[in-house]
């Protein structure tokens, strides 16, 4: 699952370009479920920038802030936004938690943005977005059994622009993760 992530422009100059496309520069720290956050979509054949909430309302206050890969085609939810309306939520990466309840941030190795595979659609006059999770891979098995479906930079393009790339992508074992903990944080200083 993921629950949380982060969008840090201070540790990235593709966020932060990202962010300054958008028009609006106050995204630091923790993105939570419901939170306006930037997102690439593709429009007239172009990657573009904007601002959408995070999670597909629900009835009650309930929002659905994720989306299976494996079902995602199928489920009437879904199957629209999947064929029609992806979108790429860009980040420093994301935040999972154990069963002990402890807290560990998810990176790509040497890169300073993780993509994470989406779908958006309008709900109340406003863009919102899904992130698609998939099966753990090797380096997120140990915290939890699922995870988003990172993409690779190169993938990004195909993402957006060609459903048949993109149900290929959804079969695809994410790429390897690095993994830090508070606790390793506090051991730096």
């Amino acid at each position: 699952m993921c629950g949380r992530y982060q969008f840090s422009m201070e540790s990235s100059a593709i966020l932060a370009q990202i962010a300054r496309e958008t028009g609006n520069t106050e995204f630091a720290g923790e993105i939570f479920p419901a939170n306006t956050a930037p997102v690439l979509h593709a429009e007239n054949g172009a990657i573009h920038p904007a601002l959408f909430r995070w999670g597909f309302p629900m009835q009650g206050k309930r929002l659905m802030i994720n989306a299976r890969s494996e079902t995602a085609a199928v489920k009437p939810m879904f199957r629209d936004s999947l064929k029609t309306r992806r979108c790429v939520i860009p980040s420093s990466g994301f935040f999972e938690w154990d069963p002990e309840k402890h807290k560990y941030f998810f990176q790509l190795p040497d890169e300073d943005a993780l993509y994470m595979a989406g779908i958006y659609d309008q709900h109340g006059g406003k863009k919102c977005f899904c992130i698609l999770t998939t099966a753990a891979n090797e380096s997120m098995k140990d915290i939890h059994s699922r995870m988003p479906l990172v993409l690779r930079k190169e993938q990004v393009s195909d993402w957006l622009f060609s459903e048949t790339a993109a149900l290929q992508i959804l079969n695809e074992t994410p790429p390897e993760l690095k993994k830090t903990t508070d606790d390793t944080q506090l051991q730096l200083w």
